[in-house]
């Protein structure tokens, strides 16, 4: 059991005791709990979409001196915007915009991320409001291209 848990936490980003509690919630079904785990994350989520995010980061990227891309992205606090995970987020946010060329905000939640096609930008958003406990928003992206 220590294991699956330990396994679910990676797998997720989730706590030990959320972990805990959706495998014994589904008895222990390691792909049941994954998803019952996102099914609550994306309801923490949603409930944290109204909150003011006075935080955040600039991300610039460019991709084979070829196309740029600076992102702008917002949390709640410092704290979170200076985590290894919130820069890694940006990061890939900014590869996506640099990969797909969406139109705007919009069009870029809507996307297939790159790094998984299950998933849209928004669900990766919202897995990331679950895990860091923070209201993440992004604000505008500009991209180049040569």
């Amino acid at each position: 059991m220590i294991s699956d848990v330990q396994k679910l936490r990676e797998t997720t980003g989730a706590g030990v005791m959320e972990c805990k509690k959706a495998l014994t919630d589904v008895s222990g079904d390691f792909d049941k709990a994954t998803a019952l785990i996102r099914e609550r994350g994306l309801a923490k989520a949603d409930g944290k979409s109204e909150r003011k995010t006075g935080a955040g980061l600039i991300e610039s990227y460019v991709h084979n001196e070829r196309v740029g891309v600076l992102l702008e992205i917002h949390c709640e606090t410092d704290f979170v915007s200076r985590s290894e995970n919130f820069r890694k987020l940006s990061r890939d946010l900014a590869m996506q915009i640099a990969a797909m060329n969406p139109e705007n905000v919009d069009d870029l939640l809507k996307q297939a991320y790159i790094k998984d096609e299950s998933l849209t930008v928004e669900e990766i958003i919202k897995q990331a409001i679950a895990k860091f406990g923070e209201n993440i928003r992004l604000e505008r992206f500009c991209r180049y291209e040569i």
